[in-house]
């Protein structure tokens, strides 16, 4: 499997994610610096299964798409703050505490 930099720096960073905290596929793209929302669901679709993929969810808190019983499962054990069966955004947001290359953490 040949995996490029920019796969590397979004796996990194969602491995970055604290248990009960979520990022938006945008706040990933923003942080790597450079793809968008549909790149990074693209590395989460094709490599994101050794990662906590369950917390990369849609700005609006949206679980993964075909993976929302999975995910929720997930969210409930962590204690991943809900508005019904969405992630509330507002209070489980989560943003690096820094801006260092990733794959320098």
């Amino acid at each position: 499997m040949v995996v490029d930099d920019y796969v590397e720096d979004v796996l990194a960073l969602v491995e970055r994610i604290p248990p009960g905290r979520v990022m938006s596929y945008g706040a990933i793209a923003d942080w790597v610096g450079r793809g968008g929302p549909r790149q990074v669901g693209a590395v989460m679709a094709r490599y994101g299964g050794p990662v906590p993929w369950h917390r990369v969810v849609a700005a609006n808190g949206r679980l993964p798409p075909g993976h929302e019983t999975e995910a929720l499962r997930r969210h409930a054990a962590e204690g991943t703050p809900m508005r019904g069966e969405r992630v509330d955004m507002r209070l489980a947001a989560w943003y690096p505490p820094d801006l260092g290359h990733l794959r320098h953490l």
